[in-house]
């Protein structure tokens, strides 16, 4: 048997909000929460906050926690002055990281420099994907570039055989009339897909395919379909997970206060197909995850995290 674990964080006015929380659930589709609704980690380096988490198991057996070194609570009305271009064009360079091997003892904090990133803005929404015609690990994110301006963003990648060493930062994906952002990428026989948020023509979640998973990509115009029936302009932060025979996919809809956003779920049944209906009543949340990823984990793994309680002390 499988069991599965939400990596996210909660979209609050509040530093705590901006930190790393773990939902669990034992079959994919009704969530609870680990540490009573509490973060299991927090940032102390950076910005002080993390955004964007995805969460992934290394051929060796760690597992590798990456996020977006971004505090909105502290940083919008300090540094950043009310201003999301401050953000885009002087935020952070750098990705947080985090290891372990069990899901409960984690690493100190790891600040992590890309080759390049410093010609960045921000960079958004760190995934990983194993690149198993490689054996080594595409780490991609989005950004907008001082080359360029800061015009639109678009998808870049580096590799990593460790989470050591990174390859330099190279392009992975530009959409040609309009920005990119949010990318998730997954293997299904032998094809890479990739989601992204595309900014304009569509404004919405759209999905690319490709054999090779640095690209060329290709779109998949089954998905479009879908994305026609839900609101343009109100959804990002694509995450997918395998369960059985059919596919999750969860869109994070943003188009309210704070409150009321978090993520919605559809199903389909393959990648390829690109075929997916919207299925909230299939679907519990205690309250509403905001961008992260989900992984599968043992039942053993589920009961220690079932389990787990921090105390203020151990923060």
């Amino acid at each position: 048997m499988s069991a599965y674990l939400f990596v996210h964080f909660k979209e609050k006015r509040t530093p705590d909000g901006e930190q790393v929380y773990f939902g669990i659930s034992r079959d994919g589709y009704k969530w609870e929460t680990v540490n009573d609704a509490q973060p299991v980690l927090w940032s102390y380096y950076g910005d002080k906050g993390v955004r964007d988490l995805s969460i992934n198991q290394t051929q060796d057996g760690r597992y590798i926690i990456l996020a977006t070194d971004l505090s909105l609570s502290y940083g919008m009305l300090n540094q950043y002055h009310n201003s999301w271009t401050e953000i885009s064009e002087h935020g952070s360079k750098k990705l947080v990281m985090w290891e372990s091997t069990d899901l409960i003892h984690w690493s100190s904090q790891q600040m992590i420099s890309i080759e390049g990133a410093n010609d960045f803005g921000v960079m958004w929404a760190p995934d990983v994907v194993y690149d198993s015609q490689n054996n080594d690990y595409i780490v991609n994110w989005s950004s907008s570039t001082m080359q360029d301006n800061y015009g639109p963003k678009a998808i870049y990648y580096s590799r990593t055989s460790d989470f050591k060493t990174f390859s330099k930062a190279q392009l992975l994906y530009r959409k040609s009339d309009s920005e990119v952002i949010d990318s998730a990428m997954y293997e299904e026989d032998g094809w890479y897909y990739l989601f992204v948020k595309s900014g304009a023509n569509p404004e919405t979640i759209i999905l690319l395919r490709s054999q090779q998973s640095t690209g060329p990509f290709e779109r998949v115009s089954n998905f479009d379909d879908g994305m026609n029936r839900i609101q343009r302009g109100k959804y990002e932060a694509p995450t997918a997970v395998r369960v059985e025979d059919q596919w999750l996919l969860f869109l994070d809809y943003y188009g309210t206060g704070a409150e009321g956003q978090g993520y919605v779920p559809f199903i389909g049944k393959t990648l390829s197909a690109g075929k997916f209906v919207r299925s909230d009543q299939s679907f519990s949340f205690p309250y509403g995850f905001k961008h992260g990823t989900i992984l599968k984990i043992s039942d053993a793994d589920f009961d220690r995290l079932k389990a787990y309680h921090k105390k203020p002390s151990e923060y």
